[in-house]
């Protein structure tokens, strides 16, 4: 979800999956103001709800602003038959990270017998 959709999410008082994991943050005093705004805004949610909306759309956009690092390998052809190299950047390897962590997260979240 992109930064620029989280308003209307909001909106709309839709909830997503949370895990257990907490993290305590410092922002800067600008940060919390801005906060404190998006929370009186929306005061239907949650301000833990709302920063980790905030965190996952930042997270989408982090990923989409990775350079694309074209690689020597082919890995597939297009519709008119040129190449496409592999992505040596960094996006490979934080998506690799980032199902590994999730597969993590979700193995705690399952009951143990």
């Amino acid at each position: 979800m992109k930064i620029r959709e989280l308003a209307q999410h909001w909106e709309e008082n839709a909830k997503g999956r949370l895990t257990d994991t907490g993290y305590v943050i410092h922002l800067d005093v600008e940060a919390a103001a801005r906060l404190a705004a998006v929370i009186d805004m929306y005061p239907k949610r949650r301000p833990e709800e709302l920063l980790g909306e905030l965190v996952g759309a930042a997270l989408e956009e982090l990923e989409a602003s990775f350079p694309y690092i074209q690689g020597s390998q082919v890995v597939a052809t297009d519709e008119e038959g040129d190449p496409l190299y592999e992505d040596v950047g960094p996006t490979p390897r934080f998506l690799s990270l980032s199902r590994r962590h999730l597969h993590d997260l979700a193995s705690q979240d399952k009951p143990k017998h």
